[in-house]
C-alpha cells in the first residue's frame, strides 16, 4: 500500500453515512489530480464495509461515486454498492444517486 492510498482511505473515512462524495473531490482533498489513483485505492481498499463491517477502521468506499452521481466501480458489484448506500438512507435509482446535491459531502479546506 502506498502513502497516497493511505491518505485517500483516511479522507474517505470522513464521509458520513447517508452522504456520498466523488472521486474528483476525494482526489482534490488528497492534493492530487490523479482521479484514477483514487479509483484504484478504492478498489484495493482492505477496510471496506463488506470485508470488515462497520467498525471504526472501515473505509466506506461504497460512498464514492462519479461526478454526476452515478455509481461507478465497486469490487463487489454495483448492486452491492447500491444496497449499502440504501441501507444508509441514500436513495439510488437506475445506478444514480437521487437528490445528489443534497447528499454530496465536500471536504473542508
Amino acid at each position: 500500500m502506498t502513502q497516497l492510498q493511505e491518505k485517500i482511505w483516511n479522507l474517505c473515512k470522513k464521509v458520513p453515512a447517508g452522504k456520498v462524495t466523488t472521486y474528483k473531490l476525494l482526489a482534490e482533498a488528497a492534493g492530487t489530480k490523479a482521479y484514477r489513483a483514487v479509483g484504484n485505492a478504492m478498489n484495493k481498499n482492505p477496510y471496506g464495509a463488506l470485508k470488515c463491517g462497520y467498525g471504526k477502521n472501515m473505509v466506506p468506499c461504497h460512498r464514492v461515486v462519479d461526478s454526476s452521481g452515478h455509481l461507478h466501480g465497486f469490487a463487489h458489484g454495483l448492486k452491492a454498492k447500491a444496497r449499502l448506500l440504501r441501507k444508509e438512507g441514500v436513495k439510488v435509482k437506475n445506478d444514480k444517486i437521487a437528490d445528489f446535491e443534497k447528499v454530496l459531502y465536500t471536504f473542508k479546506k
